[in-house]
């Protein structure tokens, strides 16, 4: 058979021959789809429906990760634009990672390989997740033998993968070409479509989707597209364009009458972690509900929807624990100025294996290719000018959260064996001749980016089966070959959280705090809030949902929220029309995005770190970087019309035509001319 498939390519325009992906499996959870052979033949049939909707299932996970990087993740590249993580990986040389003031142009590239970032990798892949979309929608009206209600229920499905798919490119590129057809003929002469536009035909598709998906109590099995999935996103849609009371009915509703609840108390399978004489996990909620195995299943009320990534037949690689943990036995030297490492990695089949002291198996072996700012290692979790330090997200005593004053030098050679890290030598230590060789006071760590930061453990951790098994391994990273664990995408959490917004926007602050409390009180708080401003909302989001919200979207969705509402920001500013249309570095002005990048972050505090072989690191940011820059290869590549580049970037012209409704966009699709 004649391969014919059209298809967006990185450059969103080409035409392309048919791609082939995997064969279809029995187990829904492997989602292996069928082959995208003859598209006019497979989609005429409900078979070939199903093989395209598991494909756009199985997407959602290249949104997180990325199968080809083991030192990456997408989802990291969108915290190094916020206010919690920054690039830490100091030994991947003068990569694109930092300056990005500077170094985020058009022709950037945004770095495609290697280490530093996936940007150009985010926009690739969810013109890809809309490809797949828009081929259920370009067929699904072909297929005969489908009753109306279940081509809806496959439509409304498919609506809510182009949805979220778009809502992470407006958030993060602003106006981009609005695609919902497979071409076929090549389309050279789009236009952008305004952020604004897009937002209302996502708010028109996902109505349709609420009204025709099930619930998950009708369903199955878990990891499909369910309507309370499509009435999340749909809040968040109604809070970006200003709908605030549509938002906080719906969010009600989702809270209400669809059988979800907050988890309270422990529950389902006890994950203790790997190595409790080294580590004790005191059973918690906060822990349970974070374990891969009870992310997804009947007995998680509070999970809206989650990305099936357990199963041993098909699963992405996840490595958090080498991403997002710290290069501990890298840096790190011991107080008597015993020689080698403070912390090393043995196996534990090594004659020096000491299981009290077996960090490897317990955090994973970092690189820190991202590491948490101070601010949420520290700052986040006051509330009310106090510490909380009874919140389990942030609790080292039963296990949750790792301070690096908690891990214990495991050098044979040093006196300090079995003594918990210290940042700075606590005296003076000389050799036998009376030489220094180590001063009170001295830094013990000469990376302190890449090896000294804390972390929550109950986020990152998945355990290593294939280390597991290896006793020779000294690469226990929770990660070695891939973690296979589940993901969430929409939380409960999250829902009251959003409503909190919502109320907030209508100038009900003390009954926004009420849903931020309820929030904080699942957490076994000691602080609680009796009014709240938009600073709370987001810092209680960060301190929930980290690794699960994609914070540099959602920052940019508050940006447009408080432009739409008026209401002011932590420090009292509010924002206008043009929040998305500044440049520049000095602190005043800009967006809400980056206030609070460059007020809680390292960004333009004139820091210039040298570390390792890494050039200089000076992490800058721009007022414009509120939207990344819409790659030069697109633009080029549409050579036929002309495509916006956003505000500030080389090629940014006002006059250029965008649509200003989606409706006229979509018309548009089939002119070639």
């Amino acid at each position: 058979m004649k391969k014919q498939n059209i298809f967006i390519t990185k450059a969103l325009f080409c035409v392309t021959s048919a791609f082939t992906l995997l064969s279809c499996s029995e187990n829904f959870l492997a989602q292996d789809p069928l082959s995208f052979y003859e598209p006019s033949a497979t989609y005429t049939t409900e078979s070939g429906l199903q093989a395209a909707l598991a494909v756009c299932d199985r997407h959602l996970k290249m949104m997180i990760v990325d199968p080809q990087n083991g030192n990456n993740t997408p989802l990291a590249s969108d915290y190094f634009f916020s206010e919690i993580g920054l690039y830490g990986k100091t030994d991947a040389g003068s990569g694109f990672q930092d300056n990005f003031a500077n170094k985020l142009t058009p022709t950037s590239n945004m770095y495609t390989g290697g280490d530093t970032n996936r940007l150009m990798y985010l926009w690739n892949e969810a013109f890809n997740g809309i490809k797949y979309a828009n081929t259920l929608l370009s067929y699904i009206d072909q297929v005969e033998g489908l009753s109306e209600s279940i081509r809806n229920e496959y439509k409304g499905r498919a609506y809510f993968h182009r949805s979220i798919k778009y809502y992470n490119l407006v958030f993060e590129f602003g106006d981009v070409p609005l695609v919902t057809r497979i071409i076929d003929v090549p389309k050279q002469n789009y236009r952008s479509t305004k952020k604004e536009a897009i937002l209302d035909m996502l708010i028109h598709d996902l109505e349709f989707a609420v009204e025709h998906v099930p619930s998950q109590q009708n369903m199955p099995t878990y990891g499909m597209v369910n309507k309370e999935a499509c009435i999340h996103l749909l809040i968040k849609c109604y809070l970006a364009v200003g709908e605030y009371n549509k938002a906080e009915l719906m969010a009600t509703d989702l809270i209400n009458n669809y059988g979800l609840k907050l988890m309270t108390e422990p529950f389902g399978t006890n994950n203790p972690g790997v190595e409790s004489e080294t580590w004790a996990i005191n059973r918690n909620i906060i822990w349970d509900l974070h374990r891969a195995e009870n992310m997804i299943g009947s007995f998680n009320k509070e999970c809206i929807m989650g990305i099936p990534n357990l199963s041993t037949q098909s699963f992405t690689e996840y490595l958090t624990m080498r991403i997002f943990g710290p290069f501990w036995n890298g840096n790190i030297t011991c107080p008597d100025g015993a020689s080698g490492k403070g912390v090393i990695n043995y196996a534990r089949t090594d004659s020096r294996y000491d299981v009290h002291n077996d960090w490897n198996r317990v955090l994973g072996r970092g690189i820190a290719t991202m590491r948490l700012s101070y601010f949420a290692q520290h700052t986040l979790w006051e509330v009310n000018g106090k510490e909380d330090t009874q919140d389990l997200r942030h609790n080292s005593e039963v296990g949750n959260w790792v301070n690096m004053e908690d891990i214990r030098y495991n050098n044979p050679a040093s006196s300090w064996y079995g003594k918990n890290l210290t940042l700075y030598a606590p005296k003076d230590v000389m050799d036998n001749n009376g030489n220094i060789l180590i001063t009170k006071g001295q830094l013990l760590c000469n990376d302190t980016i890449r090896s000294w930061f804390d972390f929550p453990l109950y986020k990152i951790y998945y355990h290593d089966v294939f280390a597991e098994n290896n006793l020779a391994s000294t690469e226990f990273r929770g990660a070695t070959k891939g973690s296979n664990g589940n993901i969430y995408l929409f939380r409960l959490a999250e829902t009251y959280l959003l409503r909190a917004e919502a109320k907030l926007y209508q100038n009900r602050a003390a009954e926004a705090a009420e849903d931020v409390n309820i929030v904080r009180r699942r957490a076994n708080c000691s602080e609680y809030y009796t009014t709240v401003n938009i600073g709370d909302i987001a810092n209680e989001r960060s301190r929930e949902l980290f690794l699960e919200e994609w914070r540099k979207v959602e920052l940019t969705r508050i940006s447009m929220c408080l432009a739409n509402s008026g209401i002011p920001d932590e420090w009292g500013n509010t924002y206008g029309s043009d929040w998305d249309k500044q440049s520049g570095t000095t602190p005043d002005r800009g967006s809400y995005w980056y206030q609070r990048v460059t007020r809680y972050s390292y960004y333009n505090r004139g820091y210039t770190i040298s570390s390792g072989s890494a050039s200089a690191i000076n992490y800058t940011m721009d007022k414009r970087n509120v939207f990344w820059p819409i790659p030069n290869e697109a633009i080029t590549a549409n050579n036929k019309a002309e495509l916006a580049q956003n505000y500030g970037y080389d090629g940014y012209d006002a006059s250029i035509k965008m649509w200003d409704n989606w409706e006229d966009a979509i018309a548009d699709e089939n002119k070639t001319k």
